[in-house]
């Protein structure tokens, strides 16, 4: 597994993901949904590869 994601692309997930888990704790309801995205978000920053980039054929690595 290689990695496909920039280290900018891997900061503003961790920004994205910390957003959409106080907006699921705080509010509650369907907002669980946001929730998941933002545990998504954390776990694909953290491991530094996104499976819909390579499913889609994209980086953000800069790497060919």
């Amino acid at each position: 597994m290689e990695k496909n994601m920039a280290g900018w692309d891997r900061a503003l997930r961790v920004i994205l993901a910390i957003i959409f888990l106080f907006l699921a704790f705080s509010n509650g309801g369907l907002w669980w949904i946001l929730g998941l995205v933002g545990i998504v978000f954390l776990v694909t920053s953290a491991v530094g590869f996104c499976p819909l980039y390579k499913v889609v054929g994209f980086k953000t690595s800069g790497e060919t």
